[in-house]
């Protein structure tokens, strides 16, 4: 059984109504933050990769703030119960390919399975096959040559696409600092800047003390 959002009675019912007819009704931040401690934790015996940390992270807060797992249907607004990760893999060809990384709350299970994906998904002959019409999902991309101040995604603008978008960049030494862009972009019709805002202090804090998340 679907569950969907009392529209009705939302406080934010006029915001829905008014952006949701937008021609472009997404809005995106592009930060910084400093993953040295999940890197340097990542990079310990069995702790998964660190591309696999950052997803896990993101992937679990957006499961943990529910505007992130709202999604359009007809009009209407779904609640997913969870929502997994789908993001890009390069292969050896310079082609790139989908994988999808089903969320798990237990982080080691998480970057177990989730290596398994993408090895399947950079495999020779691998299919070539977007989940265009699921929308359970955080779309996910990565840019390890290009340390971003902005981000813009390609958009089929006849679709009812309401996933939020989420890049990593590549992540430079600054001092004991460690910057990883960022970038966030989600559909104003079912959130705001409160919402994104609060994914951005949360993922900060995740990232202050990684080992306490991962492991909770």
């Amino acid at each position: 059984m679907h569950r969907y959002l009392d529209i009705d009675a939302w406080p934010r019912r006029a915001a829905f109504e008014f952006f949701r007819h937008f021609d472009k009704p997404y809005f995106s931040v592009c930060t910084r933050v400093d993953a040295a401690a999940l890197k340097a934790h990542a990079a310990c015996v069995d702790a998964g990769s660190f591309s696999l940390a950052c997803h896990y992270v993101a992937l679990r807060l957006a499961n943990e703030i529910e505007a992130f797992r709202y999604r359009l249907e007809s009009g209407r607004v779904r609640i997913h119960e969870r929502v997994d990760g789908g993001g890009t893999v390069l292969r050896d060809d310079d082609s790139f390919g989908f994988v999808y990384l089903p969320y798990e709350r237990e982080y080691s299970t998480f970057a177990r399975r989730g290596a398994a994906a993408v090895a399947a998904a950079r495999a020779r002959g691998a299919a070539f096959e977007p989940r265009l019409d699921e929308t359970a999902l955080i779309h996910f991309t990565t840019l390890p040559w290009v340390h971003f101040s902005s981000f813009s995604h390609a958009r089929n603008w006849g679709r009812e696409d309401s996933v939020p978008k989420i890049a990593f960049g590549r992540a430079e030494r600054d001092g004991e600092r460690l910057w990883l862009p960022l970038s966030i972009e989600v559909h104003h019709g079912l959130m705001d800047g409160l919402d994104l805002g609060r994914y951005v202090l949360a993922f900060e804090a995740a990232l202050r003390d990684p080992v306490a998340f991962l492991q909770s």
